[in-house]
C-alpha cells in the first residue's frame, strides 16, 4: 500500500447506508453454489457493518452476462447462502441494482438490516467505468467500502468511479488483510522464500514470473506451463499443451533465473493421459514421455521434490494448479502441494480460483496463513502494479 488506507473501522456508521462493494463472484453449477470461500471471507465486515447500525448495501458481480440480463447469474442463490451464513439470518435481494426498485429496498431499510443489489454486470456501464452509472449507485449510498479485493484490478464504475463520489469511503476488513500479507511478500518476505506457479500458459503468467524472480529463493513451476520450459530444454512433451510462441522466453527466463542465483524447478515426472477426461494416470519420467501423450499433472517425485522445498521453506506463495484439476485422475499434485504448505512451518498464502479450491477441498484452508480471494489481483499487486479499487480508496 502507498499510504495507510481507511478503515471501516474509522467509519460512524449507525443509521447510514452502507454501499458495500464485495466479491460474491462464486462458481456455479446449475444454480448451486460449488465454492462458498469469497461469500465466507465478506462475513467479518459485513458482521461488523451490522454490529455498527449501518444499513447495509452490498454490490457485487457474478459471472460475465455482458451487459445482459442473465437469469443463470442472478445473485439469488448467493442471497440464500448469505442469509445462512448471518448472524441475522436475512438478507433483501433486489430485482435490479439501479432503479426505482433498488432506491426503495434501501430506503426502506432499518438499522442493522442487509439489502444485496441484483448483478451489477447486468448493466454494460459498470465493466466500462461509467460516470452516470456510478452516479446511480452513488444515490444509494452515505458511504462507501470496497470488500472486493478480487474485483480491485478492474476499472469498473463500482470499483473505480464510485468511491470518488461518497463523501466517506474506506477498506473492508478482508481488502487490508489482503494488502497487508501481500505487501509482507511484496517487500519483506521471510526467507527462503519460495513461489509455486501453475495453470495454463507461460503468457498468462509472465509478469509475475519475473517480478517474482527477484524476490524468491526458488520457482517452482507446475501446470501446463510446465510443458512449454520443459520443451524449451529440448525435452519431448508428445501431445501435451505447449505455447510454441513461447519456447525463446522461457529459455531466456530460465537463464536469467541461473545468473539470479534463483532455484528454478520443473517437473522431473509427470501423470499422463490419453486426453483431458481420461480416467487413469499414467507415471512417466519428463525424458521418457509417450508421443501419443499428454502431461497432465505433475508426478509423485515432483510433488516430493517440491513438498521439500515448501517445507523448508521461511514463506511460500502458491498461485495456479500444478495439473488438470477438475478431473480427479490428474488433482493429485495440487493436493499434494496443498497438504505440503498445510504442514509448512514457514508463512503460508495461497491466491487463484483453482489452488484456492484444492486448498478447500482438501479442508486444509484453515492451515494457511492467508488464502487470498483475488487470483489476478494479487498477481498485479505482486508484478507492483496499481489497483484502481484501491487507488480510488486512497486518502
Amino acid at each position: 500500500m502507498s499510504a495507510p488506507l481507511r478503515s471501516i473501522e474509522d467509519l460512524d456508521l449507525e443509521g447510514r447506508r452502507l454501499f458495500l462493494r464485495v466479491d460474491f463472484n462464486v462458481p456455479l453449477d446449475g444454480g448451486r453454489i460449488t465454492d462458498d470461500t469469497r461469500i465466507r471471507a465478506a462475513l467479518p465486515t459485513i458482521e461488523f457493518a451490522i454490529e455498527r447500525g449501518a444499513r447495509v448495501v452490498l454490490a457485487s458481480h457474478l459471472g460475465r452476462p455482458k451487459g445482459e440480463r442473465v437469469e443463470a447469474l442472478s445473485l439469488e442463490p448467493v442471497a440464500a447462502r448469505l442469509a445462512e451464513l448471518l448472524t441475522s439470518g436475512e438478507v433483501l435481494l433486489t430485482d435490479d441494482c439501479v432503479g426505482d426498485g433498488a432506491r426503495k429496498v434501501v430506503g426502506d431499510l432499518r438499522d442493522g438490516q442487509v439489502a444485496l443489489l441484483e448483478n451489477l454486470r447486468f448493466h454494460a456501464e459498470e465493466t466500462q467505468n461509467d460516470s452516470g452509472f456510478a452516479q446511480q449507485l452513488a444515490r444509494l449510498a452515505d458511504a462507501y467500502v470496497n470488500d472486493a479485493f478480487g474485483a480491485a484490478h478492474r476499472a469498473h464504475a463500482s470499483v473505480a468511479a464510485l468511491p470518488g463520489l461518497v463523501d466517506e469511503h474506506a477498506a473492508g476488513l478482508l481488502m487490508i488483510r489482503e494488502l497487508e500479507v501481500l505487501d509482507r511478500l511484496r517487500d519483506a518476505p521471510p526467507h527462503p522464500f519460495v513461489a509455486l506457479v501453475g495453470g495454463a500458459k507461460v503468457s498468462g503468467k509472465l509478469g509475475v514470473l519475473e517480478a517474482l524472480m527477484e524476490r524468491v529463493d526458488s520457482l517452482l513451476v507446475g501446470g501446463a506451463m510446465a510443458n512449454t520450459f520443459l520443451a524449451a530444454r529440448g525435452l519431448e512433451v508428445g501431445r501435451s499443451r505447449v505455447e510454441e510462441d513461447k519456447l525463446a522466453l522461457a529459455r531466456s527466463l530460465m537463464e536469467r533465473a541461473e545468473q539470479s542465483g534463483v532455484d528454478f524447478l520443473l517437473p522431473v515426472d509427470v501423470r499422463l493421459g490419453s486426453s483431458l477426461e481420461a480416467q487413469d494416470a499414467q507415471i512417466a519420467e519428463v525424458d521418457a514421455i509417450d508421443s501419443q501423450a499428454m502431461a497432465l499433472d505433475i508426478g509423485p517425485a515432483t510433488t516430493e521434490l517440491f513438498a521439500q522445498r515448501i517445507r523448508a521453506a521461511g514463506s511460500v506463495f502458491w498461485n495456479g494448479p500444478m495439473g488438470l484439476f477438475e478431473n480427479p485422475a490428474f488433482a493429485e499434485g495440487s493436493l499434494g502441494v496443498a497438504t505440503a504448505m498445510a504442514q509448512a512451518p514457514g508463512f503460508t498464502v495461497v491466491g487463484g480460483g483453482d489452488s484456492v479450491a484444492a486448498v478447500c477441498q482438501a479442508g486444509l484452508a484453515a492451515q494457511f496463513d492467508h488464502v487470498s480471494t483475488g487470483g489476478g489481483a494479487s498477481l498485479q499487486y505482486l508484478e507492483g502494479h496499481r489497483l484502481p479499487g484501491v487507488e480510488a480508496l486512497n486518502p
